[in-house]
């Protein structure tokens, strides 16, 4: 969905500059097109080879190379970006982008440009405490651009504080959410549900399921990176959180039910993916059941049905793990709850379903026409799932 898409990715003069190395990869194989510009003090690190043998594009290093596409009108590059990101952005990089100091080509570029600018700064400790560098960064902000991070940890210096650059994976999400932000879903408000929940039953032990929570926060990634504004209510799971996407943090079904209600109170799309328990117990035990008896009885009673409960004009994607009859079953379900769509999955298949990265899935409408999808990535399943939502909306 980046097809066509520039990326300026800046890199300045930090020890942290191989993982730049990553985040060019990671947007290349996203069919994006990426510029690199590299900063003097960046070359002491890596060369410029390294970049361009990851892009397949020239490296920007000098803004007086003669035989550099971009040398005749500096600013073409500038003009032709849809983001530019800093990363990583040290403490003199930050400096000369507060001063507007366009001594080099990239903060030239910054300077000319009319793209979001995003820093993901990396630097040691006492340098970002700093007082002119936090005041460098306030400068920042209230001209738009984008910081994210530093993080805690150990820094090249041996010490241990913040100035660590961020995780790659947080610094892509919010470039594809500054990407996204003129998606088909642009300013729709979207609720996803994902993970299993956990019905406890003492102070140590619940009732639970398989779910990992893949499937739907690849829906709330995918979601993002066409615009929307994302609200994620996760049961537990072992994911990464997603930049970008505002996430509700439930433990139980009738956390989840509340939760559920209160965001989508004024969206336009809920798409409940999570496995929700259909039953907990009905007490739950104070402290630790003793291992005594050669048996235990648990009473257990239903939950929430949240779908049903979630009412107004809203679109409803439900899911349903089945085995068996699967198309029958969903399909009542689709009309029991009253959805616009229900995705449906066979949980018997071992290449789709919990715990995988792929899933193999049929559609069921409100007209009753199931169409069945061939074995995807859940990241593709997720595009296709909004392609039925952006239909959905449309036909509103």
């Amino acid at each position: 969905m980046f097809k066509g898409k520039n990326v300026v990715l800046g890199v300045t003069g930090s020890i942290a500059v191989y993982k730049a190395a990553d985040i060019a990869s990671k947007l290349t194989q996203r069919g994006l097109c990426v510029d690199v510009v590299m900063t003097k003090a960046a070359m002491q690190f890596v060369t410029p080879l390294t970049f361009r043998s990851i892009t397949h594009r020239p490296v920007v290093t000098d803004m007086f190379e003669p035989a550099s596409e971009f040398s005749v009108e500096h600013v073409a590059l500038a003009e032709r970006a849809d983001v530019v990101v800093i990363a990583p952005a040290t403490a003199d990089a930050i400096a000369k982008l507060a001063a507007g100091i366009a001594d080099e080509m990239l903060f030239s570029t910054v300077l000319a440009t009319r793209a979001p600018v995003i820093l993901a700064p990396a630097m040691d400790v006492g340098m970002w405490q700093n007082s002119i560098t936090q005041e460098n960064l306030t400068k920042l902000r209230s001209r738009g651009f984008t910081i994210v991070g530093p993080g805690y940890g150990r820094l090249a210096s041996g010490l241990v504080g913040m100035g660590r650059l961020i995780e790659n994976e947080e610094i892509l999400g919010i470039i594809y959410h500054v990407l996204g932000r003129k998606g088909d879903l642009a300013e729709k408000q979207i609720v996803v549900s994902a993970g299993g929940t956990q019905e406890p039953i003492d102070l140590v032990r619940y009732i639970g399921n398989r779910s990992s929570g893949k499937m739907g926060y690849a829906i709330a990634e995918a979601a993002r990176d066409r615009g929307a504004v994302v609200t994620l209510v996760t049961g537990p799971t072992a994911l990464p959180a997603l930049s970008g996407v505002d996430a509700m943090p439930v433990q139980t079904a009738e956390q989840m039910r509340d939760a559920v209600l209160k965001a989508t109170a004024a969206a336009d799309v809920l798409i409940m993916a999570a496995a929700v328990a259909d039953y907990r117990p009905a007490t739950v035990a104070e402290g630790k059941i003793k291992r005594e008896a050669d048996t235990l009885n648990l009473e257990l009673v239903k939950t929430s049905d949240i779908l049903a409960d979630v009412k107004g004009d809203i679109i409803k994607v439900g899911f349903a793990a089945e085995s068996g009859d699967m198309i029958a079953r969903a399909t009542e379900k689709l009309k029991k709850k009253q959805l616009d769509l229900i995705v449906v999955n066979d949980i018997t298949a071992k290449d789709s379903g919990f715990d995988t990265d792929t899933n193999r899935v049929t559609f069921i409408g409100r007209d009753g026409k199931a169409e069945q999808l061939p074995l995807m990535l859940k990241l593709e399943v997720a595009h296709k799932i909004l392609d039925r939502v952006v239909a959905l909306l449309a036909g509103k």
